[in-house]
């Protein structure tokens, strides 16, 4: 007879249990190692691959060039800037960046040092006087992301929510959907940043380049058309040192158009003949619009010309535009170079502005012996380009998912009758073929 042998209990006791437990946790660890070596190493690599911060990517012997439109810079007109992305400075944890800025045909140079978290301009830059203002408005409209994600704070690109917009009301500011892009520095695949506030605001961003790509932002009023906080577009970009720009005096064309800081009225200047003669008689014309761009009557101006030196050439107070247009006739200018016309609005239908200054500063070029100048296109921007040919349009952008075209600006000169002014003959009357204007012309 076989003896069965009675069955081992040992495994259902408290202590049996226990050695279950710990050999089915080390089992567990087991497994989770071996996914964690494998497949979950390829998981974090593809969330890496899918978050972006201002800086990601940045490389040395690089550089970019945009054309960036500020609201609080120049009257909201347009500039080129080139940022040459040297070398690291691993002392300091900074990027060693020689910028140049072009505007309306003026060089400025500068070295910002830029931070390796959040590639903010730093106190140790070289940046002169003149070119303060271009590396602020870098910090407002190129940098301005880095408010929300930095190299220590990425965020994902399919995330619901990167921050919010430090004033009252107005949506998150978030991922959006992709796009297509196209610049002048080529297609890029983006990732749409977008708010909301009174208007859609949109950055585009690309996993590849340390800087968005595009942007269009406004800024926050109660009423009208908001004016432009900030735009800007990659132009060019590469390996290398780019050639620095040249000055030449781009001569631009009537008329030109500029929104006030306020966004209250528009201001349009022109001015025959088209070019303006060193020494001869120039005539000059304002036309007064509200922010719909309908023209505003019973105004009252002033009118403020000078050269770059600061010397006066005229300065004309208690003007009056009671149709919305004013006339200023027998300015003459002594030497060739820019000069800068500033119109102020003083009151509208008796009503000072008070405490409000609504001007626009337009920069102008006469021309005569010695000038160096080349004729730009009504109402373009300078178009030197440090590595290729540059549109001379500043940037705009949609919410739709291809963005090809460039940009309008108020800052520039606007609509289809000076698109189609002859440049060829510069001194013809085309203006009096505008019918607002054909009074004060010779229509």
């Amino acid at each position: 007879m076989v003896k069965r042998g009675r069955p081992n209990l040992k495994l259902f006791t408290t202590e049996g249990r226990l050695a279950t437990c710990a050999l089915l946790a080390i089992l567990i660890t087991a497994i989770v190692t071996s996914i964690t070596i494998g497949p979950t190493s390829t998981v974090r690599n593809a969330y890496a691959d899918n978050t972006w911060y201002v800086g990601k990517g940045v490389q040395p012997n690089t550089y970019y060039t945009y054309q960036v439109q500020n609201g609080d810079t120049d009257n909201g007109q347009p500039f080129l800037i080139t940022l040459y992305i040297k070398q690291y400075n691993s002392t300091g944890q900074y990027w060693v960046v020689p910028a140049y800025v072009v505007t309306q045909g003026e060089v400025f140079k500068g070295i910002f040092h830029l931070s390796d978290l959040d590639m903010s301009v730093l106190g140790t830059s070289q940046i002169p006087d003149n070119m303060s203002k271009y590396a602020s408005a870098y910090a407002t409209s190129l940098h301005w992301l880095a408010s929300f994600v930095t190299k220590a704070t990425p965020q994902s690109v399919t995330s619901a929510y990167w921050g919010k917009i430090a004033s009252i009301g107005g949506s998150p500011v978030a991922p959006s959907g992709s796009a297509k892009v196209t610049t002048a520095a080529g297609t890029f695949d983006t990732t749409r940043i977008s708010y909301h506030k009174g208007v859609d605001n949109n950055i585009w961003i690309s996993s590849n380049l340390p800087f968005p790509v595009k942007a269009q932002t406004f800024a926050d009023v109660t009423t009208g058309n908001p004016p432009i906080q900030y735009a800007f577009e990659l132009l060019a970009t590469g390996k290398g040192s780019p050639p620095p720009p040249k000055s030449q005096f781009e001569i631009p064309k009537p008329p030109l158009t500029i929104q006030t800081a306020r966004g209250t009225y528009y201001i349009k200047l022109l001015w025959e003949p088209a070019t303006i003669q060193v020494g001869q008689n120039t005539k000059f014309g304002v036309v007064f619009q509200d922010n719909s761009q309908n023209t505003v009557s019973e105004v009252s101006y002033s009118i403020k010309i000078t050269e770059t030196n600061g010397k006066v050439i005229t300065d004309l107070h208690d003007q009056k535009a009671p149709d919305g247009t004013g006339l200023i006739q027998g300015i003459k200018f002594d030497k060739p170079g820019p000069a800068n016309i500033l119109v102020t609005v003083d009151a509208v239908a008796g009503q000072p502005m008070g405490d409000f200054v609504e001007n626009a500063n337009f920069k102008v070029v006469a021309s005569g012996a010695g000038t160096t100048a080349a004729a730009a296109p009504p109402g373009a921007s300078p178009s030197i380009a440090p590595a290729k040919p540059i549109p001379q349009s500043p940037p705009s952008s949609t919410a739709n998912n291809t963005t090809t075209t460039p940009p309008s600006s108020t800052a520039q000169a606007g609509g289809a009758a000076a698109g189609n002014q002859s440049s060829s003959n510069p001194n013809s009357n085309a203006l009096s073929k505008i019918p607002i204007l054909g009074k004060l012309f010779g229509g």
